[in-house]
């Protein structure tokens, strides 16, 4: 009689190169997760089970621990285990462009994949980062980014998909901070044509490139309502904030991308400076139900998914 067996928290390349051995006695059968390197902190598992299990698909989701090197062959593997899809985080999300065989428009111009679905062993690639960062800043702050003057910090794959998100939008401003201004100017002059003709007319640009500089971010602070840190400072308690607290004023909405139980220290700072202030975990939720949609083709039960991440 087969033995029914728990999934393991993290799963490796190793794994997945044994999965029958490694998986036997696994039930429901894992044919979703997510892959990055770290991945152990991911909530997906969770917030996507509970999706599966309301429902009433018969599958599972899971972890997996996956170096940039091994991402190529961990694709392939998925591609030859009957996989559903998967989802990408850090720092995997602008290298899997080179091993999937069709990229959505929009994640195309991105430049970056968070999701994938395969289809008759094709990899088809999505990016749910912007629009799942839209209806979260919506949910949190009761407000559309085409209204807000918004200032990024970071200019990486999440970076790159949420100020695109802006650019559509059609925001008031959008300002990109990266610590090596080139990346943060490239990205300014790919979003170039959304902000051809002026909005409002004003003493500031619309569409701006600054250097990673206290002088730059003070003054932008003060023609910003929305800052959006899309850094991977405040992973580690030890992390400063990307914007020096004295900088920080009341009258900004704060967006944290990165989700933990304590508050990073970004959040700490804006909330002891009198903002608003909301970190990742209403984006996670969003992105994830967009995920779902496009495996399983039908509406994300939302409910469930904001329950079992613990939303109060």
């Amino acid at each position: 009689m087969k033995t029914k067996r728990r999934a393991k928290e993290v799963y490796t390349l190793s794994d997945l190169q044994n999965w029958s051995e490694i998986t036997y006695g696994v039930v429901p059968p894992i044919r979703l997760g997510v892959i990055g390197d770290p991945v152990a902190h991911s909530l997906s598992p969770q917030m996507q089970n509970a999706a599966l299990k309301h429902c009433k698909i018969d599958l599972q989701y899971a972890r997996f621990q996956i170096s940039a090197d091994d991402l190529g062959e961990t694709l392939k593997q998925v591609r030859e285990l009957d996989f559903v899809g998967l989802n990408l985080t850090v720092p995997h999300k602008i290298k899997a462009l080179s091993s999937i065989d069709d990229v959505d428009p929009d994640a195309k111009r991105i430049g970056a994949v968070n999701t994938i679905k395969i289809d008759s062993g094709k990899l088809l690639g999505f990016n749910t980062d912007g629009r799942g960062f839209s209806r979260a800043v919506r949910e949190e702050f009761s407000v559309d980014l085409r209204d807000l003057r918004v200032l990024v910090l970071g200019a990486g794959g999440a970076g790159r998909a949420i100020a695109m998100q802006c650019a559509k939008e059609n925001c008031e401003r959008l300002v990109i901070a990266n610590r090596t201004f080139e990346k943060a100017k490239k990205l300014a002059d790919d979003l170039r044509n959304f902000f051809a003709g002026p909005k409002v007319l004003g003493p500031v640009a619309r569409l701006q490139a600054i250097a990673w500089e206290e002088s730059a971010f003070r003054f932008q602070i003060a023609n910003a309502d929305l800052v959006v840190n899309v850094t991977p400072l405040g992973l580690n308690r030890s992390d400063s904030s990307p914007i020096p607290s004295r900088l920080l004023a009341p009258h900004l909405m704060i967006f944290d991308t990165i989700y933990s139980e304590e508050r990073t220290p970004f959040i700490s700072a804006a909330i002891g400076a009198g903002a608003r202030t909301a970190n990742g975990l209403s984006m996670l939720l969003h992105q994830g139900a967009l995920a779902f949609e496009l495996w399983f083709e039908r509406e994300a039960p939302i409910d469930a998914m904001r329950a079992a991440l613990g939303f109060t």
